[in-house]
């Protein structure tokens, strides 16, 4: 579960972002982005999940598996963004967290908020 200083609970400001908020889209899943002011930086979430995605029992799925998918990418993010996520597939689209993940990380990609993963340095064994 996405924590409580993460996510964007007032309705004006998920309306805001969605108003204003650049559009990327992969798959079942659509993400609205803007930044936001915040000090220090930090980014918000919110998933939202219509009754087009089916009844209450999946829409729930959805949005369950899109706060994990996000819980764990948002180490790897550049910090001061709002970001709500807006289903618009089934469950059929996105069954597992795999699906999740990889639509979600083709979003933050496109987007350009995804930061590259840190490159383990090499073993040295004393000799240069």
């Amino acid at each position: 579960m996405v924590a409580r200083e993460f996510r964007l609970r007032e309705e004006y400001d998920v309306r805001r972002v969605r108003n204003n908020g650049r559009a990327v889209a992969s798959g079942p899943l659509v993400a609205r982005v803007l930044a936001n002011e915040l000090d220090p930086p930090r980014n918000r979430y919110a998933v939202i999940a219509g009754k087009r995605c089916g009844k209450a029992v999946q829409r729930n799925r959805l949005k369950r598996l899109t706060r994990e998918a996000i819980r764990h990418l948002h180490p790897r993010l550049t910090p001061g963004y709002d970001l709500v996520l807006i289903c618009r597939g089934t469950v059929e689209e996105m069954p597992g967290l795999a699906e999740a993940e990889g639509a979600l990380e083709r979003i933050v990609r496109r987007a350009g908020l995804l930061n590259p993963a840190p490159v383990p340095a090499p073993p040295t064994d004393g000799e240069t």
